[in-house]
């Protein structure tokens, strides 16, 4: 699948994947100066680049799990979603979960974008919905025996 990157920034740097079976393409940073995360905190990183997906793609922006782990920083909406109509520029909004200031700089990788197939669903209003094993049971209730 061919996807068109336009760099909105000469310093920009297109995704890619950091091993051949790879699903997320490694999303960087492209910021002029670095730009500091207090603990607790959100700041936008910006990327630099706008994508065109295919229809019927949707872009997923996730955290990369190096640097959650070792930098305490993930994106704050947890997963980000591009729709294949955007052409602005990707954002990243890092939260810092730690307890010490991060500092993010130009050229780092910051998140990962996979590019997923996805399906417009016809909501209709419905007085029932058919029965299942499961019914109403939520939040941890197949856990139990």
């Amino acid at each position: 699948m061919k996807i068109n990157v336009k760099k909105l920034n000469e310093n920009a740097k297109l995704p890619a994947y950091g091993s051949t079976y790879a699903a997320g393409a490694d999303l960087y940073a492209c910021e002029e100066t670095p730009v500091e995360i207090p603990a607790g905190e959100t700041r936008f990183i910006h990327t630099g680049i706008a994508v065109e997906l295919p229809l019927g793609t949707v872009g997923l922006v996730y955290a990369r799990s190096g640097l959650a782990c070792k930098q305490d920083l993930a994106p704050a909406n947890k997963v980000g979603v591009v729709d294949c109509d955007y052409r602005g520029e990707i954002m990243v909004a890092l939260h810092n979960h730690g307890k010490e200031i991060r500092t993010v700089n130009g050229g780092d990788r910051i998140a990962q974008l996979v590019v997923a197939p996805y399906y417009v669903a016809e909501y209709a209003e419905a007085d029932e919905l058919s029965e299942t094993v499961r019914g109403m049971g939520g939040f941890g209730s197949t856990g139990k025996n």
